[in-house]
């Protein structure tokens, strides 16, 4: 009897072994298998030299529920956080968030997105604003900085935040938020290390009266520089003069990628992530934002860009960069790119509303065949746009053919452009 019994249950017990861990068992999920099947040589090579390329990705899946929250998993191939790479203009967009609740705290003195926000000069080598041609009105405010960074990341409109927060306040704030890891110490702007502690006096005018002056700030913090960053074989120095040492990066702005991806999820999905690590923003802010993190230079009336060297995609590298291509209407990508001494960087979330698809891509690599730094000769167009474009082509293929138990509604994310 106790064959007759035991052998039945020795097969369902092997069945049971073989259906988990035979041929038929689905494969867990890997970036990396996905990218590979469908590389190009080009990519193949790339992601077969992770040391030389440096590279980091981040695949982000969305799964709704049947109420339309989004649920969120997040692949990642190479990613290191203690892997340093010049963040270039990421860094704009918590310095954007940091300035939007900033903004937020004068209310009570009339400020707001659009009044006319006037620069001072408070220390050598800072300078004044008190115009902006670009403007409907010729005159700064903060609305006009932000629509400026996330169109064409404009350097000058970054720097202006920077100078609006105060690096004490700007590093302060991101740190209480959970971001202890990030670092922003520079304008894009000639300084010293000392003078970028330094921050303009500001005044915000309306009608010609002053409604808020805001006294010049110096940064006490202390941070930690103990780890070199060195990076290259050579570099050109300030003098254009090619010295054959790393370039040391050791003082230079940090953010890494894990970071920038959340700062995106922060403000795209703000009920998705804690109270405490999001930003106070109002529901004008969040539109603002949205609009010009995914409007084109074509659509925008001011200022009017030349989009020869403005083209629509100038500040999507995902899917469409390196082609130059028109990108089709039912496609938006919210995100903020950085290049920079060889570093390519992008965080997106990318909606197809035809196909009731989102999702979001972060990655970063570094292109410098020559190893030689500060000298503008850099493998952007024969290898990091391409690389950007190939897996974003490869993650939005698979996300058309993947499977949702749940269509989301993406109309939250239909903006009114310019024209």
């Amino acid at each position: 009897m106790r064959k007759i019994i035991l052998l039945p249950c020795l097969g369902l017990f092997v069945s049971l072994f073989l259906c988990c861990t035979g041929a038929g068992a689905q494969k867990p999920f890997r970036l990396e298998d996905l990218l590979r099947a469908k590389a190009s040589p080009l990519l193949q090579h790339i992601l077969d030299n992770p040391d030389s390329f440096q590279y980091q990705v981040i695949y982000t899946q969305i799964n709704r529920d049947k109420h339309n929250q989004p649920h969120f998993t997040n692949y990642y191939l190479h990613v290191n956080r203690e892997q340093y790479f010049n963040p270039a203009s990421t860094v704009k967009l918590p310095t954007a968030l940091v300035a939007l609740e900033k903004l937020n705290s004068l209310q009570d003195k009339g400020v707001d997105l659009n009044t006319i926000m006037l620069t001072d000069s408070s220390y050598p080598g800072q300078t004044r604003v008190s115009r902006d041609t670009s403007a409907a009105n010729g005159y700064p405010s903060i609305a006009q900085y932000i629509k400026k960074i996330f169109l064409v990341s404009d350097n000058d409109a970054y720097t202006r935040l920077y100078e609006f927060n105060g690096q004490q306040t700007l590093n302060k704030q991101l740190w209480k938020k959970g971001y202890r890891d990030i670092r922003i110490v520079r304008r894009f702007a000639p300084a010293t290390e000392e003078g970028n502690r330094h921050t303009n006096a500001i005044r915000f005018i309306k009608d010609g009266q002053l409604l808020y002056e805001q006294p010049p700030a110096y940064d006490t913090l202390h941070f930690d520089y103990s780890k070199r960053v060195l990076v290259g074989k050579g570099h050109l120095d300030q003098h254009d003069s090619l010295i054959m040492t790393p370039m040391d990066f050791t003082t230079h702005n940090r953010l890494p990628l894990e970071d920038l991806q959340q700062l995106l999820r922060s403000v795209l999905f703000p009920e998705s992530v804690a109270p405490e690590q999001g930003f106070h923003l109002t529901p004008e802010e969040y539109t603002l934002l949205y609009q010009y993190m995914s409007q084109y230079p074509s659509e925008t009336i001011h200022p009017r860009y030349d989009t020869t060297e403005f083209f629509d995609s100038y500040c999507k590298f995902f899917l469409f960069k390196s082609g130059k291509q028109q990108i089709p209407p039912y496609i938006r990508i919210f995100n903020k790119p950085g290049w920079s001494y060889g570093y390519l960087t992008d965080a997106a979330y990318i909606v197809d509303f035809a196909h009731g698809t989102e999702f979001m891509l972060s990655a970063v690599i570094y292109v410098n065949s020559d190893g030689i730094l500060n000298d503008d000769k850099y493998d952007y167009d024969q290898v990091g746009y391409p690389f950007f474009k190939e897996i974003g082509e490869i993650i939005y293929d698979h996300e058309l053919h993947r499977h949702r138990d749940h269509i989301p509604d993406l109309s939250r994310f239909v903006m009114q452009y310019d024209r």
